[in-house]
């Protein structure tokens, strides 16, 4: 079988180009280029990342840290160190190869990208010479205006840089940032805006366009200044004039190309022969496009060594891999699929439904409503308040929005205006995407576990999570046609290792679950693809034991029909929830609750499963097994909870 290599450029080798008495701009070419190498090799090993931003911005990262920067002088923690972080987070992956590359990351924990123990998804102060945490967008420039007022006030030197997205200044928290960091005098922050035109999968211009944004950044009291993020020299006199300017914050529009470096991953290059969306923003690239860019990354930078009169590129093994192997197929349909495909069915039947999304059509599903009605298809871009608010604004005129975004950005973002629009007494579906704690590899700014208990303190909405398509379609037709209130849908992103099978007699009635397994020692209460499969891996180990658990599936978050939960619990003792959410406001609480109002927790004993703590990053497996939430942790718990041993 053919196989290939995952090779790492090693620390050794920056030192030595480093080193030599190179011109500036071949220097960092150098080094720009192999950083982009690593960070190709570790995203391809990892199965996820995010290549797009990492190459666009790579060369500004290089420059900032191996050329501007005092890092090398002061040292990582000296209170007078200059300050870089990202605002966006996407870029981390290149970001951790420029840390790596200067000594500061290391080799164990920079090749295990998104792994437990390794390096996250997104931005994390766990990560060594990491300054800042990323969350929602738009929040960098307040951060770096607060590190700027702190080292004014004690007294400390070192500059501030923080870089943005060209997309994310669609957030409204950058302009608020904007104007008080120039009226404070908060002079000593720097922005660099990495200009690569591109969103998450489209055009920043067919989003929301930001016009002449040296302007904007002027008439908000900051000194702009733009160049070509990929020309060293140039971002350099740029740097040397930031120096002299003293009386107010600066901004530099680099000018950049997303996918910089790869050439079949360049922003236009990738559109104009594609279907005109951006394929590499996130995600790792299949076998043979991952050997193609990293061939040509490294002959480009033996080339340049060569001319440069210096010995080729050394590289060292870390995985070796399958080449175009036979991939297994997704034994579980994704929920997000099926909700996608009746949005679309939705919209056939009702001219009243408004969907919104948020820069995130492909990842919500909503591509194929998109396209078939347009003309009733509302894009957002990142900026999820004014969404919300506009959805009010839709549903006060008596349309039914259909709201989307990532449940953590959604539900927390838009908290404010989500209530607001409850007190008008309107109806809005929200769903909630990429909900709960897997997919785990993007870390603890994309995964949910708030979204439940933020939703169920609203009056008059109600909260469901969907177990597989049946479900999915079963619960968006109700919430479109039979609610006569706002309703949160909750979603995950990815497929479960198994499709969760319904009994021939289900039925979709509200506050009513399904028994999945059948079971007359304890009854567990769960829901969503994600835990059910959990549950039920619970079940079966059990069964091995000698114990018998009935495995409930309950798609109605915050609504408990009191007859059916005393049905389903009949004399049953021992009691548990599994939520893919904190313990606190989450099924658990919502179960207890029905218990006690219906007068049936008498007797009984009641145990929450749940997330306690800042969630894990890492695959899947680690992430479950970490929070004991796995089949087996949950197998252990249960017996330990009924007071019988595992033996």
């Amino acid at each position: 079988m053919d196989t290939y290599e995952i090779r790492l450029i090693p620390a050794e080798e920056f030192q030595r180009i480093n080193q030599k008495p190179l011109a500036r701009a071949d220097r960092l070419q150098l080094l720009a280029d192999m950083c982009r190498a690593n960070a190709l090799a570790t995203v391809k090993r990892a199965g996820s990342g995010h290549l797009g931003s990492s190459l666009s911005s790579l060369d500004i990262v290089t420059q900032l840290y191996f050329d501007e920067m005092n890092l090398a002088q002061a040292g990582i923690d000296h209170p007078d160190r200059d300050i870089y972080f990202s605002s966006k987070g996407h870029d981390v992956p290149g970001h951790y190869a420029v840390l790596y590359a200067l000594g500061i990351i290391p080799r164990e924990r920079f090749i295990n990208l998104r792994r437990l123990g390794g390096t996250h998804g997104h931005p994390d102060l766990n990560v060594p010479g990491m300054e800042a945490n990323t969350g929602s967008l738009g929040m960098g420039i307040s951060k770096a205006k607060g590190m700027a007022w702190a080292k004014a006030f004690k007294g400390h030197d070192g500059r501030v840089f923080v870089m943005t997205g060209d997309g994310e200044l669609q957030e409204g928290q950058i302009w608020e940032s904007l104007q008080s960091t120039a009226h404070q005098q908060i002079n000593n922050v720097s922005v660099i805006v990495d200009g690569n035109k591109f969103q998450s999968d489209k055009m920043l211009d067919e989003i929301v366009s930001l016009g002449d944004l040296q302007s904007k950044f002027q008439a908000f009291g900051w000194y702009v200044e733009r160049c070509d993020g990929h020309d060293f020299e140039a971002m350099a006199g740029v740097f040397e004039r930031f120096k002299t300017i003293s009386d107010k914050p600066k901004v530099l529009i680099a000018d950049t190309v997303k996918g910089k470096g790869i050439s079949f991953m360049e922003g236009p290059v990738a559109v104009k022969n594609g279907d005109g969306i951006y394929r590499w923003h996130s995600g790792a690239p299949g076998d043979d496009d991952f050997v193609a860019g990293y061939a040509e990354l490294i002959e480009r930078i033996n080339v340049r060594l060569s001319s440069l009169g210096l010995k080729e590129l050394r590289s060292e093994v870390i995985d070796t891999k399958a080449k175009n192997r036979e991939r297994l197929k997704d034994t579980a349909e994704k929920v997000v699929t099926a909700f996608g495909e009746a949005l679309v069915e939705v919209g056939k039947e009702r001219e009243d439904v408004i969907v919104l999304d948020a820069d995130l059509s492909a990842d919500c599903g909503l591509r194929p409503f998109e396209t078939t009605f347009p003309e009733r298809f509302i894009e957002s871009g990142i900026a999820e308040q004014d969404m919300v608010s506009a959805a009010g604004g839709l549903a006060l005129q008596g349309l039914l929005p259909v709201v989307n975004s990532f449940g953590v950005f959604l539900a927390s973002r838009a908290n404010e205006q989500i209530y607001t629009n409850t007190t008008e007494k309107t109806k809005i579906i929200y769903v909630c995407h990429y909900a709960g704690l897997i997919p785990a590899g993007p870390g603890k700014s994309h995964q949910s576990l708030r979204d439940i208990s933020l939703f169920g303190a609203l009056p008059k909405m109600t909260i469901l999570e969907p177990c597989n398509a049946v479900e999915t379609r079963e619960a968006l037709r109700w919430c479109v046609n039979e609610a006569d209130h706002s309703c949160m849908l909750r979603l995950i992103i990815s497929p479960s290792p198994r499709t969760i099978t319904l009994p021939d007699d289900y039925r979709f009635k509200p506050g009513q679950g399904t028994i999945l397994h059948d079971g007359r020692d304890a009854v567990m209460f769960a829901y969503g693809p994600v835990m059910l499969n959990e549950a039920l891996t619970a079940a079966d180990i059990l069964k091995t034991k000698g114990l018998s658990l009935k495995v409930v599936n309950l798609p109605w978050l915050n609504t408990v029909d009191h007859d059916w939960l005393k049905t389903t619990i009949a004399d049953c003792g021992y009691l548990f929830t599994l939520d893919n959410h904190a313990t606190y406001g989450g099924l658990g609480d919502n179960v207890l609750n029905a218990l006690a109002d219906s007068g049936s927790i008498a007797g009984r004993r009641l145990e929450k499963f749940g997330i306690d703590e800042i969630p894990a990053c890492g695959t899947p497996p680690e992430a479950l097994r970490f929070h004991r939430l796995d089949g087996q942790s949950l197998a252990d718990r249960i017996l330990a909870g009924m007071g019988r041993t595992s033996d």
